[in-house]
């Protein structure tokens, strides 16, 4: 009597327990998948527009052109001896992809719901799809960040070599509230109305128009907590040359830590919820 054996392997899928943080062997995993999510995010902003790329440029261009006029034609802010253009422009750079990351992030699992119960992948890639996809339009924008500078013949400095980890800092702080905010977004629809209010609170919270010197020293430590504006400080810092004010760098890299870790495990730990809520 002859008997055919066939060797199967069963692969189990079960939800995560515990509080845990990224796991990153999932995302390797699926990384075909993360490729294609922001390739599609980067596609699907410039298809079938004129100006293409060149709105990654406009959009900061504008602001930039309202801020010196009010700020700093009308209302004069000091700028610690530094042109207005120049000061106001290694800011408004950064907070633009800040607030398109976040934004976008934060309603990633609300706008792409249709997948989530149709097929198994790791729910972590909606958030951090805006993160990386965003950094195409900095990039662009960057140029008009190397024109000003070469306007005013500012020469970088030694200062520069921070790049890399303010980079890595910006995309900490947009990963980190993104997952807080799109993991909230499933189950409260009015996340989405409060992050608008809150991205204005946010820029004026944030030294984009002025220096945080000008801050009384008695309230520096409180608003050295906002992870944004170690960001900022620390983009002067890097292309203008200007003295690292690490007072205000440092505890902003460990707020921003404690909300990339704190939103990575809040994340894991609602992801079994979010077919059932949606």
């Amino acid at each position: 009597m002859y008997k055919d054996s066939i060797n199967t392997s069963v692969i189990l899928i079960k939800p995560r327990s515990g509080w845990q943080i990224i796991d990153f062997k999932a995302l390797m995993e699926y990384r075909d998948l993360f490729f294609f999510l922001v390739w599609r995010d980067i596609k699907v902003l410039y298809a079938q527009t004129i100006l293409g790329f060149s709105w990654a440029v406009l959009e900061p261009l504008v602001q930039l052109v309202v801020f010196t006029i009010i700020f700093g034609r009308v209302a004069k802010v000091p700028t610690d001896g530094i042109p207005f253009v120049l000061f106001s422009s290694v800011a408004i750079i950064p907070w633009t992809y800040l607030s398109q990351a976040m934004t976008q992030s934060s309603q990633s699992l609300v706008l792409g719901q249709g997948m989530l119960g149709k097929v198994y992948f790791p729910r972590l890639i909606f958030p951090i799809t805006p993160v990386l996809s965003k950094l195409v339009d900095f990039g662009i924008s960057i140029i008009l960040v190397i024109a000003i500078m070469i306007y005013y013949r500012v020469m970088p400095t030694w200062n520069l070599l921070l790049f890399p980890l303010l980079l890595l800092l910006m995309m900490s702080i947009s990963a980190g509230i993104g997952l807080w905010l799109s993991a909230l977004a499933i189950r409260y629809r009015d996340v989405k109305y409060a992050m608008a209010f809150g991205l204005k609170m946010l820029m004026y919270s944030a030294p984009i128009v002025y220096s945080a010197s000008s801050i009384p020293e008695k309230f520096r430590i409180i608003y050295s907590l906002n992870p944004i504006v170690s960001v900022i400080e620390g983009y002067r810092a890097c292309f203008l040359g200007t003295p690292i004010l690490w007072q205000f760098i440092l505890p902003g890299v460990g707020v921003a830590a404690i909300i990339l870790i704190g939103g990575a495990m809040y994340f894991q730990r609602m992801e079994r919820f979010f077919v059932d809520v949606i």
